[in-house]
């Protein structure tokens, strides 16, 4: 998937939010505009092509000090976005960096 393609569809509004999406936006008190401002300024972190679902990525933005993070599908010719939320540690060293797995320790 291409950062054009994802922009074009948030600028034409051709978009869905999954209600996984929707219930973690409201989790995270994150707003359509900030998903939107991130998709339109980020950029692809991971791609992910073999996605049992389909095609899928995960773009990274910043608003102002806040990081967010959009896992981006396609339904049928619409973007969807399958989840949004902000990274935190453990799981993210920075809002770009994924912290490595740990191997397990005996």
């Amino acid at each position: 998937m291409k950062i054009s393609f994802i922009r074009k569809k948030v600028l034409n509004q051709e978009y869905d939010l999954s209600s996984h999406a929707h219930r973690e936006r409201q989790e995270e008190q994150i707003t359509v505009a900030e998903i939107e401002q991130c998709l339109l300024e980020g950029s692809i972190i991971e791609e992910y092509p073999s996605d049992p679902r389909g095609e899928s990525c995960l773009v990274a933005g910043k608003l102002g000090d806040k990081p967010l993070h959009v896992v981006c599908g396609k339904r049928n010719s619409r973007l969807l976005l399958v989840t949004v939320y902000r990274p935190k540690p453990p799981t993210w060293i920075n809002f770009k960096k994924r912290a490595k797995e740990l191997k397990n320790r005996v």
